[in-house]
């Protein structure tokens, strides 16, 4: 069998947003290597605290993170989708192709975008950073510095505490995929059925993406509910791998806002105030370009998740501890499914009955 040629060149699409990056918040030398030197205590310090909350990754190694600056971000992201959509150029097989690194360009422009919004992420795609112990697997936790300076200085908040807050929320990434090691495998298995079908015809593709457009211009959102332009480029075979993935992010997303929160002011005394000066900004609201942009790669939904999946946590934590809760860990068919999020209760039934 004849391999096929990659849909995207992340390569390319690394390279091109590492041009087209914006600049970050001036600092000095000696200023950027004590927000790095901070950001990497910040990020060892957060994890007990996190640990004792979730009652999970109780022993396992605590491994390093890295502190990135823009350009670093994004080529480490698109090296990560590479390697999660398994479709990274391999030794010895075939090049991208003309299509693919069309693609690379549009995502490369993608990923500059977002290289200037994001704080940092876990990313359990790559390999571990920071230990020599092979029991603490994969995965690399990604602080972005400049963004963070640019949003502590934005908020008008206490910048240890920011970057501590920060860290709080990305470390408990880090605690759920550590404890779970099964939810890798998920994850890769159902963005394998979300990306296929991914090569349909390009007027397919197209109609697809006309229609979203319409709908995003007259509503700010996409069709079915399904935000983002994934959404809008699946065939009906993949909307429930959407699904699945967008509820099993609600619950990441969710999940992590509990628990940074949750650590409360012993840990951030200033948690109160971050709190309502992030939630008033991702409240603002954008100018038509900007929501556009926002639709199509799926920010809005992201906040969403956040919102839906801190409601969903609570509620069981409230109900049932957090020993009852951390089921939703012990299987993929516990794990809830978008219904189950709007209605905990469907799902402590289902799960805990």
């Amino acid at each position: 069998m004849t391999a096929q040629a990659p849909v995207v060149d992340w390569r390319l699409a690394g390279r091109t947003a590492q041009r087209l990056v914006r600049p970050g918040p001036v600092v000095s030398p000696q200023q950027a290597t004590e927000v790095v030197a901070e950001l990497h205590d910040a990020a060892g310090r957060a994890e007990l605290p996190v640990r004792a909350v979730t009652g999970l990754a109780d022993g396992v190694p605590v491994p390093a993170a890295q502190v990135l600056d823009r350009p670093r971000w994004a080529a480490a992201a698109a090296t990560s989708m590479g390697a999660l959509t398994g479709t990274a150029v391999r030794p010895g097989g075939p090049g991208p192709g003309l299509s693919g690194r069309t693609a690379g360009l549009q995502v490369g422009v993608v990923l500059s975008y977002l290289a200037s919004a994001v704080l940092g992420q876990y990313d359990p795609f790559a390999p571990a950073t920071g230990t020599d112990d092979d029991s603490a697997g994969g995965g690399s936790l990604l602080l972005v510095a400049p963004n963070v300076v640019a949003t502590e200085r934005a908020l008008q908040v206490d910048p240890a505490d920011f970057r501590l807050w920060v860290c709080l929320h990305e470390v408990t990434h880090r605690v759920q995929f550590t404890a779970t090691p099964w939810l890798v495998d998920h994850m890769a298995a159902t963005v394998t059925t979300l990306t296929t079908g991914l090569d349909a015809p390009l007027g397919e593709l197209a109609g697809r993406l006309s229609g979203v457009l319409r709908s995003v211009a007259r509503e700010g959102t996409g069709p079915d509910g399904v935000v983002g332009l994934l959404g809008a480029l699946q065939a009906p075979p993949q909307r429930e791998a959407l699904q699945k993935l967008m509820a099993l992010g609600t619950l990441l997303e969710g999940h992590a806002d509990h628990v940074m929160d949750a650590v409360g002011p012993a840990v951030v005394p200033s948690v109160r105030h971050i709190r309502a000066g992030f939630d008033r900004r991702r409240a603002r609201p954008a100018n038509p370009v900007q929501r556009v942009l926002r639709a199509l790669l799926g920010i809005d939904a992201k906040i969403a998740q956040y919102e839906r999946g801190k409601v969903f946590v609570e509620h069981v934590v409230g109900r049932e501890g957090m020993a009852g809760f951390n089921q939703v860990w012990s299987s993929a068919a516990a794990l809830p499914v978008d219904a189950e999020i709007t209605d905990p209760q469907r799902w402590i039934n289902r799960v805990l009955a």
